[in-house]
């Protein structure tokens, strides 16, 4: 009879032991456009993104380089607009037109390169993180988390597929109409045209705040209701199992609750392996939109004090069409991101 129960214990240990080994949760590999950024040491969170810093400041030198190169062409436009000022009549109104015309001849093509790299980031941000969240999902419904998982998912699902076709479809396009009227406002100094110009950029940084205020609201009540619904079933499951059944009900409770921790520590490791996939496909566009940004800051402080007021408030507004795009790749970014640790988090 001992030999028959000790039989029966070792099959259901070893019954036990498979899931644990199906719990080993592997995460997608990064995709090559981030391939190059990403660490070499993936277990560690503070580690991994301590070498992404690192890579990260390394290639920022010839963005650097190349936006210097725009500034100092844009400062010698205005310093060249700002000598035709000093004609009357017609020829200051041909300079102001001209001026316009010269300024955002230099940084259209350089808008143009950026508008398009964001807009590939949020389209290979969306497409990894529709590999990551089954991941995701997956453990943490091995780990009990049925009720949560499934809800995370699908709201990480939908607002991914929402936002990004938003950016693709609305949003860029808006960016290049800003600009659109940022150069004709420039160029004619109507308030109507400026009046539109602000109007779009409002609105598309209303879409992106709305939507992410949207998503994190949702995930947020998912993620303490279902996750306290969980935890809640799988304490009843565990007291069932100890109680029901006989000689081994125990052990068989013990056990359960060790292959959960192991599922929760494979699945916190994808977790941060997703992360830092998903940063390594972030930073360096969003580092090389932010050069942008940042330069052209800098280059409207400096002609701000000889330039004429429409050439400053174009190099502003090119100034503001990146910023609008590094909120695009933030928000993308963000989304996985929230999503991720909000699978982490687990049950309960």
């Amino acid at each position: 009879m001992k030999q028959m129960r000790l039989f029966m214990i070792l099959i259901l240990l070893v019954a036990l032991a498979v899931p644990a080994q199906a719990a080993e949760i592997t995460p997608p590999q990064v995709p090559e456009s981030g391939a190059r950024m990403m660490p070499e040491d993936t277990g560690s969170f503070s580690e991994g993104f301590r070498q992404l810093l690192e890579k990260g400041i390394k290639s920022l030198r010839p963005e650097l380089t190349a936006a210097t190169r725009v500034s100092m062409a844009v400062i010698a436009a205005v310093m060249i607009l700002c000598l035709l000022h000093t004609f009357t009549g017609k020829v200051k109104a041909v300079a102001d037109l001209a001026g316009c015309v010269s300024i955002a001849g230099i940084l259209l093509q350089t808008a143009d390169s950026m508008i398009a790299l964001g807009a590939q980031t949020v389209r290979q941000l969306s497409e990894y993180g529709k590999l990551l969240c089954p991941v995701m999902t997956a453990a943490l419904a091995a780990q009990g988390g049925t009720t949560a998982s499934a809800a995370l998912y699908a709201g990480t699902a939908a607002f991914d597929t929402i936002l990004s076709g938003l950016i693709a479809n609305l949003l860029v396009p808006l960016v290049y109409l800003f600009l659109a009227l940022a150069v004709a406002a420039g160029a004619v100094g109507e308030d109507v045209l400026k009046k539109m110009r602000d109007l779009v950029k409002s609105a598309v940084s209303w879409c992106l705040k709305t939507l992410l205020m949207i998503f994190t609201t949702y995930m947020g009540i998912t993620g303490v209701v279902s996750g306290a619904t969980d935890a809640v079933t799988l304490k009843a499951t565990k007291v069932t199992i100890s109680s029901v059944v006989p000689v081994v009900g125990g052990i068989l409770s013990d056990a359960s609750e060790a292959v959960l921790v192991s599922v929760g520590l494979a699945k916190n490791a994808a977790g941060i392996y997703g992360i830092l996939a998903v940063l390594a496909m972030f930073l360096e566009p969003f580092l090389k939109i932010g050069t942008q940004y940042l330069t052209l800051r800098v280059t409207a402080a400096i002609c701000g004090i000889f330039g004429t007021k429409s050439a400053v408030d174009l190099i502003e507004d090119f100034s503001s069409g990146m910023g609008l795009l590094l909120a695009m790749t933030g928000s993308a970014c963000l989304l996985l991101l929230i999503s991720t640790v909000c699978f982490m988090k687990g049950v309960g």
